[in-house]
């Protein structure tokens, strides 16, 4: 499966590098985490996005993610499927 999506986009895309950079505004860190979520209204309940996080911003996502039911697991970067962009 590939939750990190980067052909699509997503908060989630790599810098032009290839880095994974935290999803949170204005931070710049190296993404250690990957928090999947998806919106019930929108989203079917196997389709995962992912929002990617540095230790410092982890806590704060998945609060934000988990107050409008959207969190549904953490998981370190380096378990994220990554697919290359054509």
């Amino acid at each position: 499966m590939d939750v990190l999506g980067l052909g699509g986009g997503s908060a989630a895309t790599p810098d032009p590098v290839g880095e994974l950079i935290c999803s949170a505004k204005g931070c710049r860190a190296e993404a250690a985490w990957g928090l999947l979520w998806n919106n019930p209204r929108l989203h079917t309940p196997e389709r995962r996005k992912v929002w990617l996080a540095c230790d410092d911003h982890r806590e704060h996502l998945e609060q934000f993610l988990s107050a409008r039911s959207f969190w549904k697991q953490t998981v370190p970067v380096a378990e994220l499927d990554r697919q290359e962009s054509a």
